[in-house]
């Protein structure tokens, strides 16, 4: 079973000591956002599931097996933050996590984070995404993953938690202000190193 944090101030001397965090939740939520912050103020190298393992340039799905060969390479390295759910690799990052950050906040803020990604976004490339896969429209099917994320992927999560990383730390965080309190508080509240 997992250990949940209760809140930002029990999670600053876990995020100080931690040198691999995983970001995980439903798109749309805030989850690239706050990697990049949480990259920028504990000095860990920003790594992007989307961008570096998932998705070659021009939207060709990479083999798994190469995905999966890309993704140990990168777990076996000291010190990361990944971002991305991706729970079919739960087995080979879970274990090598110090810390979960668990992005868990409403279906409506899912969709509209995905809505202004859309609206600004649309056509280029993301910082986020590999170059050639440039922003689109999302299919009935992605909608379909968010909508229903949290019935369907969330028991997923806990399960993999409890499977791979007993008594692994989760930080849950539920709102966009929650997000933004913790990067803000880690403004000099946490001495990395």
């Amino acid at each position: 079973m997992p250990r949940y944090v209760s809140g930002i101030e029990e999670a600053l001397p876990i995020l100080g000591r931690a040198d691999r965090i995983l970001v995980i939740g439903c798109s749309g939520g805030g989850k690239s956002t706050l990697s990049r912050g949480l990259s920028s103020r504990l000095d860990l190298p920003y790594v992007s599931m989307d961008r570096d393992f998932f998705w070659p340039p021009g939207w060709a799905k990479r083999p798994k097996a190469e995905e999966r060969a890309l993704i140990a390479a990168k777990v076996a390295e000291e010190r990361w933050i990944m971002h991305g759910t991706g729970a079919s690799s739960f087995d080979l990052r879970l274990p090598r996590a110090d810390l979960v950050v668990w992005v868990r906040v409403p279906r409506r803020i899912c969709l509209w984070g995905l809505t202004c990604r859309v609206a600004s976004s649309f056509g280029r490339v993301r910082a986020d995404m590999a170059p050639g896969c440039p922003e689109q429209l999302p299919d009935r099917e992605f909608l379909s993953y968010i909508w229903n994320f949290e019935r369907r992927v969330s028991p997923l999560i806990v399960d993999r938690l409890g499977r791979y990383s007993p008594g692994m730390p989760v930080l849950q965080l539920r709102s966009r202000r929650d997000m933004g309190a913790l990067v803000a508080r880690l403004q000099g509240a946490v001495t990395v190193g």
